[in-house]
């Protein structure tokens, strides 16, 4: 452990290590919620209306970068310009059917609502760490 503080005494050197790995993974912000990510995965989200089918969105809040054997966090996040990682709208989905039922006692009042909850899926990207310059 104490070697790896001494190796990474800048975080230029730390993202060089990182890059070094054979896969890496972030952990991200994405509407509210934070989630652990990595290439290739899926992931789906409530649903996201100002986004259509094939749009490249770029996640900007990235609070952990890792692999297997190393992690970076920011305080409180890494910036843009250090990790870039991207998710491609897949779809437009519904949830499965959620039955809510309400009941008065006594009144004979019973009602029962379904409904779908929306989702988009996304694909995410690989994670670009570019070369320090």
């Amino acid at each position: 452990m104490a070697s790896f503080l001494r190796a990474c005494a800048s975080a230029a050197s730390a993202l060089q290590l990182i890059r070094s790995q054979p896969s890496q993974y972030v952990v991200a912000s994405f509407a509210g919620t934070k989630y652990i990510l990595t290439p290739r995965d899926i992931l789906t989200v409530p649903r996201l209306r100002d986004v259509n089918v094939g749009d490249v969105l770029v996640l900007d809040e990235i609070h952990e970068l890792g692999s297997r054997e190393y992690t970076l966090r920011g305080n409180p996040v890494i910036p843009p310009t250090k990790v870039k990682v991207e998710a491609t709208v897949v779809e437009h989905t519904k949830g499965q059917m959620e039955y809510i039922f309400k009941k008065k006692r006594r009144k004979g009042y019973k009602k029962t609502i379904q409904h779908k909850q929306p989702y988009t899926r996304l694909r995410i990207g690989s994670i670009e760490i570019p070369a320090s310059s």
